[in-house]
């Protein structure tokens, strides 16, 4: 895994505490929530404030996380917001606590000026000990203050200022007055500087965890749906009436297209899908060459699959299924049809813009999983799990794939991939959307990919720059 700490692919944008300030306010709340300080004098915090380098010092990666149910958070800097959230049982949190920096900023920008701020995301399972408990989960309440409690004392010194000007007598209350200007020792002008904390309280609706080997969790579409990765023959007694399991392909492609939350590539407007087709046709032939040792850094396109035709192998299912949808692309004929059963019915689709369209895009990672790009961005847990399975040779490609074309330009790469989902984009989606009748699919039926839009001619196909390099 070093090389990928040394590319930056891995423990990359964390926030660097190394001055004995930050260090004693650091274990200062560490000691507050977990009883234990470090004893290193520089680490690296995410998002959350957990550090890799303390969690190898304790043995335990899961120090501020206990269950993998409550995430603990300590904020040194809300400049945290930028970094990363490793080691994530839910898929919400990330989303959930930079929400939460990011609506305080200017509070939290104070206190954090003289203390540490420190909480939990809590909701009310204590420890997931039964699939049952997942579906309990519908809301996340942030718990947050300093270790000097200035949230609690400036709350405290509200109701007293409250009081102050409400009863009769008070000014005249000499206790009264004498704790309020103590407390304002502590907590500074509270009315020019106040220091409380909005939107603890966040609704936790479709998401993925990482407990039971892998679950996603549909539950505010119309058919609520749970999707697990441990086989059929295992399934895990869920409270809801559909659980479907990674091999019922047709039944979540099913569900996916039901639910309006996929779409084919080359029906979406916004992307050009002969690039997307023509990258992933490049992983599938990396996947191929590299599982037998050859070693293809620095080869082009064009050598790739010249090599890869050379090569006694037969060429995967999910080549050949992309392929022929290329080659109508490019030169029309007979429209290729690819059922759910299909190996390249995923790779043939993208996630539709709609609230939970990271989630769909972490769970079409998983499903073709030979697209490491998509792996990458949109599922980590799952690439880094899956490079600790490849040989050298297609670790060395995927390296010096994601540091050269993804991290030069990681905004037009995304954009590129997933559309641009800038808020005038998505207006002007919205309006076609509502002008246009949307196709009916029957629950049940196989969705196949609508390859009904015309194809433009070779003469009139505007030639585009595609985000991995050549002009198409």
């Amino acid at each position: 895994m070093m090389r990928l700490v040394e590319r930056g692919l891995m423990y990359g944008n964390l926030f660097e505490v190394a001055t004995p300030a930050l260090v004693e306010r650091y274990n200062e709340a560490l000691e507050k929530l977990t009883g234990r300080r470090t004893l290193l004098s520089s680490f690296h915090i995410d998002l959350s404030g957990f550090a890799p380098e303390i969690a190898e010092e304790f043995e335990d990666h899961s120090y501020l996380n206990p269950h993998g149910c409550n995430r603990q958070f300590i904020l040194l800097s809300v400049e945290q917001k930028r970094s990363p959230l490793l080691n994530m049982n839910f898929s919400t949190s990330r989303s959930i606590l930079k929400k939460f920096i990011v609506e305080n900023e200017t509070a939290l920008f104070a206190l954090t000026s003289r203390d540490a701020v420190f909480g939990e995301l809590m909701n009310s399972v204590y420890r997931i000990s039964n699939a049952k408990h997942l579906l309990d989960i519908r809301q996340i309440r942030i718990e947050a203050d300093t270790v000097k409690r200035a949230i609690a004392k400036a709350s405290e010194l509200s109701k007293l200022v409250e009081r102050f000007q409400i009863e009769p007598d008070g000014w005249w209350n000499d206790e009264l007055a004498s704790k309020m200007i103590n407390l304002a020792k502590e907590t500074g002008d509270i009315r020019r500087y106040p220091v409380t904390l909005k939107n603890k309280s966040f609704q936790q609706g479709n998401f993925h965890t990482t407990h039971f080997d892998g679950v996603y969790v549909f539950r505010d579409t119309q058919l609520p749906v749970v999707i697990s990765k441990i086989p059929k023959d295992e399934f895990l007694d869920f409270p809801i009436e559909t659980v479907l399991n990674f091999s019922n392909r047709s039944l979540i492609a099913a569900f996916l297209e039901k639910n309006k939350l996929i779409q084919p590539l080359i029906d979406a407007e916004d992307l050009d899908a002969k690039d997307i087709i023509l990258q992933r046709l490049d992983f599938i032939m990396v996947e191929h060459l590299t599982s037998e040792g050859i070693t293809v850094k620095d080869l082009s396109r064009y050598e790739l699959r010249s090599l890869a035709l050379r090569t006694e192998k037969n060429l995967p299912d999910e080549f050949e299924g992309l392929n022929d949808l290329l080659r109508w692309l490019e030169q029309g004929g007979q429209k290729p049809t690819l059922s759910p059963e299909h190996p390249a019915y995923f790779y043939s689709v993208r996630a539709k813009f709609h609230p939970d369209r990271d989630l769909v895009n972490m769970l079409l990672a998983e499903l073709m999983p030979q697209d490491i790009l998509q792996l990458f961005i949109c599922h980590k847990e799952a690439f880094y799990t899956s490079y600790s399975t490849w040989n050298d040779a297609k670790r060395n490609y995927a390296t010096d794939f994601l540091s050269k074309e993804y991290f030069s330009d990681k905004t037009k790469v995304r954009r590129e991939l997933f559309g641009d989902d800038s808020p005038a984009a998505l207006k002007e989606l919205h309006d076609r959307n509502q002008r246009e009748a949307p196709p009916k699919q029957p629950w049940g039926k196989y969705p196949v990919p609508n390859y009904s839009r015309k194809k433009p001619t070779p003469s009139t196909r505007k030639k585009t720059k595609g985000p991995w390099g050549g002009t198409i």
